[in-house]
C-alpha cells in the first residue's frame, strides 16, 4: 500500500502539472482571440465617397452634364493640390506672389475661378500662357504661372466654362487635346532646365534616400479624367446618331397588332 504522504504528494503533483497545462491553454486562447480582434478591427480610414447637397441648377444638367462638371471641378482642385506641393518643395516661387505659402495659393485660385488674368502672363491665356510659364528665362512666380496655365487651358478646352447644363456641348477633339497638352507640361517640367542648370521646378523626387511621386499620380488623375470625358463625349453622340437610324429601321416593326 502507498502511504498517504505519498499519495497527497502525487495528487499535488498532478494538480500542479495540470494547472500548468491549463495556464498555457489559457495564455494561447488569450493570443488568439487577441488576434482574431485585429484581424478583424476595421481597416484604416482613407476617406468615403460623398455626394453633394442637391442644388436647383442641376435640373438644368443631363447625366453628362453633371459628370463633366464634377470631372471639372475635381481637375481643377488636383491643380490645387499639386500647386501646394510645388510650392512646398519650392519655397521661393510663392515669395514672388505673397507673403505666405497660403496667400499665394488664395490668389491664383481666386484668378483661375474667376477668370482673372495673372499678371506675370502678359495677358497671355491658354497654351500661350503655359508655353510662357515653362521657359527657361521666365523670373515669375513659376508655380503660379504654371498652375494658372494649366487650370486656364483646361477650362478653354470646355468651352470656356466650368459648369455645364442642357444647352451646352463639348468638343471632344478639344477635352483630348488638353489631356495630350498636360502631358506634355509634365514632361517639359521634368527635363527641361534653368538657365542656372537646375530644373524648372523640384516635383518628382527619384532617389536612393526616397522616391516621391505624388506630383506624378495627381497630374494622371486629371490626365485620366480628360480621356474619360473626351470618350464619352464622343461615345454619346455617336449613339445618339446610331440610335435616331435604329428608330428609322425598326419603327415600322415596332408597331402595336390589334386584338380584337
Amino acid at each position: 500500500m502507498i502511504a498517504a504522504p505519498a499519495l497527497l504528494r502525487n495528487a499535488s503533483s498532478h494538480c500542479a502539472s495540470l494547472g500548468s497545462r491549463l495556464m498555457r491553454l489559457l495564455f494561447l486562447l488569450v493570443l488568439l482571440v487577441a488576434g482574431l480582434a485585429a484581424c478583424s478591427s476595421a481597416p484604416t480610414n482613407h476617406g468615403e465617397v460623398k455626394g453633394e447637397s442637391f442644388h436647383s441648377r442641376e435640373l438644368l444638367q443631363s447625366d453628362s452634364n453633371r459628370m463633366a462638371t464634377l470631372a471639372m471641378k475635381q481637375n481643377l482642385q488636383n491643380l490645387f493640390v499639386i500647386m501646394d506641393k510645388l510650392y512646398r518643395r519650392n519655397p521661393a516661387e510663392w515669395k514672388k506672389t505673397a507673403t505666405s505659402r497660403e496667400a499665394a495659393i488664395t490668389y491664383v485660385r481666386i484668378a483661375v475661378t474667376e477668370r482673372q488674368p495673372w499678371h506675370e502672363l502678359q495677358g497671355k491665356r491658354d497654351v500661350a500662357a503655359l508655353s510662357l510659364a515653362l521657359q527657361p528665362e521666365f523670373e515669375g512666380d513659376r508655380v503660379a504661372a504654371f498652375i494658372y496655365a494649366a487650370a486656364d487651358m483646361l477650362i478653354t478646352s470646355h468651352g470656356g466654362r466650368t459648369s455645364f447644363t442642357l444647352v451646352d456641348g463639348l468638343e471632344p477633339q478639344h477635352v483630348f487635346n488638353a489631356a495630350r497638352n498636360l502631358e506634355i507640361a509634365n514632361w517639359i517640367l521634368n527635363s527641361r532646365k534653368a538657365a542656372s542648370g537646375q530644373p524648372l521646378l523640384l516635383s518628382n523626387q527619384m532617389s536612393e534616400e526616397a522616391n516621391n511621386l505624388s506630383f506624378e499620380r495627381e497630374m494622371g488623375k486629371i490626365i485620366g479624367r480628360l480621356d474619360l470625358i473626351a470618350d464619352y463625349t464622343t461615345e454619346r453622340y455617336r449613339r445618339s446618331v446610331i440610335g435616331y437610324a435604329q428608330g428609322l429601321v425598326a419603327g415600322p416593326f415596332l408597331q402595336f397588332l390589334p386584338v380584337r
